[in-house]
C-alpha cells in the first residue's frame, strides 16, 4: 500500500497481543486502537448503508402512475442519496488514515472518537430532510454543520494526539518535524468541512451551488492529482521543498489497506441484507384483524397473498448474496488496492446500497401492475451498475497486474477467465434484461425474474462453462493451425488446472 499502516502489535497463536505489551499500554493509561476502529467501521458501514432508507420508502399509491414526476422524484432522491454515501464513506476513509496517524488511545481520545462517531449517527437525519425538502435550506445546512463538526471533532484528535506524541505512530513520534506533520494533516482534514460551511452560505440564497460544493467535497482530491499531473507535463515537475515530511504521507483518498476496505464492504453487504428481511418483517406480517375477516381466520391464505413480496425478497438477496461472492472472489486474487480501485468500490458499494430500493420496486408488482415495466428498469440499472463498478474495479486491476493481481489471476493466468467469467455474469444478465424488456414488455416480469433465476445457476456451472469454453476455443484453434502448436497449445496458462 502506499500509505504506512500503523504498526501492529506482535500476536501470539491465538490472535492477541502479549501479556506484557497489555501490561506496558495499561500502566501508561494508553490502549491500542483496534477494537475502537473495528466499531467505528461498523458504525460507519450501518450509517452509509440506512441512507436509502429515505428512497426506498417514497411514498406511491397504487393508483399512481409510473409518470414523469415520481420519476424525477426518485431520481432527485437517488442522486442525492449517491452523494451523501459518498461523502460518508469519505469520512470513514479520513477515520482510517487518522488512526494511522494515532497509535494508541487513551480515555479523552475514546470521548473524542465518540463524539466523532455520535455526530456522524445523525447525518440520515439530515439527509432525510434534504430527500423530503430539496430546496428548503434547513436540510443541507444541518448536513454541512454535521460535517463540519465531523471535521473539528478529528481536528481537535489531531491537536491532542500530537500534544501527547505517546499517543502517535512510532515514526511520527521519532521525527523531528512533528509541527509540519501537524499543520498537513490539520489542512487536508478541514479541508472538507471548509467547503461545507461554503455550502452552507449558498445553501440561504442559491441551493443548487450547495449540493455542488458538497459533491465537491468528494471529487476534490482526484481532481488536484489530474491538475497536478497536468501542471507537472506542462511546466516540468515542482521542487521538493527543503523542510520535507520525509517519507510519510497522509492523504484521505490514498488507497486504504486491503483488510479494511473488505471489512467495509462486507459491512454494507450484511447489513443491505439485513435491510431486506426487516422491511419483510415491517410490511408482510398479517395484521390479526384482516387474518379474521379478510381470510377466515386463515394464516396460510394470509401469507399467501404477501406471495409476490417473498418472491422479491429471495430473489434480492440472491442478488446481494451472489454480488458479495463475486466481491469476495476478486479480492482474493488482488494484492494491493490502488487509489481508483478504491473509488470505484465506493461507487460499486453505493449502488449495492441500493439494491433494498430494487426489492421495494420489484415486490410492488403486485400492487401496481401497470407499473411493473418502469420497476424492472429500474431494478436492473441498480444491478447493472453495482456489478459493472466491480467488473471496473478488476479492469484497473489488469492495468498495474503485477503490483495489484496475484500471478494466477493476471493475463494467462490459470483463475483468470474463471474470474473474468464471474464478474461478467451481472452486468451482461441485467443489460440483456434490460434490452428484453425493450422489446418485449409485455413479458418484463417474467424477464426479470429469469434473470433472477438463471444468474445463480449460472454461479453455479460458471466453471464447467469456463472449460467448455476453453476447450472450443483450443478445438478451433487445433483446426485453424495444424498439430505442430498442438503440444505448446495444451500447456497453455490459460487453461484451468485439472481438478
Amino acid at each position: 500500500m502506499s500509505g504506512p499502516r500503523t504498526p501492529e502489535p506482535a500476536l501470539d497463536g491465538q490472535g492477541a497481543s502479549p501479556t506484557g505489551s497489555q501490561d506496558e499500554d495499561m500502566a501508561d493509561g494508553t490502549q491500542h486502537s483496534h477494537r475502537m476502529l473495528s466499531f467505528s467501521d461498523a458504525l460507519l458501514s450501518i450509517i452509509a448503508t440506512v441512507m436509502i432508507l429515505p428512497v426506498t420508502h417514497t411514498e406511491i399509491s397504487p393508483e399512481q402512475e409510473f409518470d414523469k414526476s415520481v420519476q424525477k422524484l426518485l431520481a432527485t432522491r437517488i442522486a442525492v442519496y449517491l452523494m451523501t454515501f459518498l461523502i460518508v464513506t469519505a469520512a470513514w476513509a479520513a477515520h482510517t488514515r487518522l488512526f494511522q496517524v494515532v497509535g494508541k488511545i487513551d480515555d479523552t481520545l475514546a470521548l473524542l472518537n465518540l463524539a466523532c462517531m455520535m455526530t456522524i449517527t445523525f447525518l440520515p437525519f439530515t439527509f432525510s430532510l434534504m430527500v423530503a425538502f430539496p430546496e428548503v435550506p434547513l436540510g443541507i445546512l444541518l448536513f454541512c454543520v454535521c460535517v463540519m463538526a465531523v471535521g473539528a471533532v478529528q481536528a481537535l484528535i489531531v491537536v491532542y494526539a500530537f500534544h501527547f506524541p505517546h499517543l502517535l505512530s512510532p515514526q511520527i513520534e521519532r521525527s523531528a518535524h512533528q509541527a509540519l506533520y501537524r499543520q498537513h494533516i490539520l489542512g487536508i482534514i478541514l479541508r472538507g468541512p471548509a467547503l461545507c460551511l461554503a455550502a452552507a452560505g449558498f445553501s440561504l440564497f442559491f441551493y443548487p451551488v450547495s449540493y455542488l460544493l458538497m459533491a465537491t467535497v468528494i471529487f476534490l482530491p482526484y481532481v488536484s492529482k489530474a491538475a497536478g499531473w497536468c501542471r507537472a507535463r506542462l511546466v516540468g515537475p515542482r521542487e521538493p521543498p527543503a523542510r520535507s515530511l520525509e517519507i510519510f504521507t497522509f492523504d484521505l483518498h490514498e488507497p486504504l489497506s486491503k483488510e479494511r476496505v473488505e471489512a467495509f464492504s462486507d459491512g454494507v453487504y450484511a447489513i443491505v441484507a439485513t435491510l431486506l428481511i426487516l422491511d419483510i418483517c415491517e410490511d408482510n406480517v398479517p395484521d390479526s384483524k384482516d387474518v379474521k375477516e379478510k381470510f377466515h381466520g386463515s394464516l396460510v391464505a394470509a401469507l399467501g397473498a404477501s406471495g409476490p413480496h417473498f418472491l422479491a425478497y429471495f430473489g434480492s438477496f440472491a442478488t446481494v448474496g451472489l454480488l458479495w461472492f463475486a466481491h469476495h472472489s476478486l479480492f482474493l486474487h488482488i494484492r494491493e488496492a490502488t487509489q481508483p480501485m478504491g473509488l470505484l468500490n465506493t461507487l460499486s458499494l453505493a449502488f449495492v446500497g441500493g439494491l433494498p430500493l430494487a426489492y421495494q420496486q420489484t415486490s410492488a408488482f403486485a400492487r401496481r401492475p401497470h407499473d411493473e415495466l418502469e420497476s424492472v428498469r429500474v431494478s436492473c440499472a441498480i444491478i447493472f451498475f453495482a456489478s459493472i463498478f466491480q467488473f471496473a474495479i478488476w479492469t484497473t486491476a489488469l492495468l498495474q497486474e503485477g503490483e495489484t493481481l496475484q500471478p494466477s489471476a493476471r493475463f494467462g493466468g490459470r483463475e483468470h477467465a474463471f474470474m473474468f467469467a464471474k464478474l461478467v455474469l451481472y452486468p451482461c444478465a441485467s443489460l440483456l434484461a434490460f434490452a428484453c424488456t425493450c422489446v418485449l414488455s409485455r413479458f418484463s416480469t417474467a424477464i426479470f425474474h429469469a434473470m433472477q433465476i438463471a444468474v445463480p445457476f449460472a454461479f453455479l456451472v460458471s466453471r464447467l462453462l469456463v472449460r467448455l469454453a476453453l476447450a472450443g476455443l483450443r478445438g478451433l484453434r487445433g483446426l485453424a493451425r495444424p498439430a505442430p502448436g498442438a503440444a505448446d497449445d495444451a500447456q497453455s496458462p490459460l487453461l484451468p488446472a485439472p481438478c
